[in-house]
């Protein structure tokens, strides 16, 4: 059986291996705030801080608490190095360990 074939999907293969390029590259730009555990502040302290700094709601500020206990360390924002900066610099002015991966 012929199946007919526009010959423009097949012009240009460049354009197409350029696009998922720069696709790559716009999501290498996105950085992760990183939380870690210490033995030193409560839960209701790193609570008030992601919703204060982070801007979680009161349910992702307990989630995220709680995985960083258990887990040692949890994700708690992502975005561009200009806007997690600040939110490090804040969390570290408040006695949390963080850092920007």
């Amino acid at each position: 059986m012929f199946y007919p074939v526009n010959i423009k999907d097949y012009e240009n293969p460049q354009r197409e291996y350029e696009e998922e390029v720069a696709l790559l590259e716009r999501e290498d730009e996105v950085y992760k705030l990183v939380l870690w555990n210490d033995d030193v502040n409560t839960f209701d302290y790193v609570i008030e801080a992601l919703i204060e700094i982070c801007e979680h709601t009161l349910e992702q500020a307990e989630q995220c608490t709680i995985l960083v206990h258990y887990k040692g360390k949890c994700t708690v924002k992502t975005g561009s190095l200009e806007k997690l900066k600040p939110m490090h610099e804040k969390l570290l002015a408040r006695s949390l360990t963080s850092e920007i991966v």
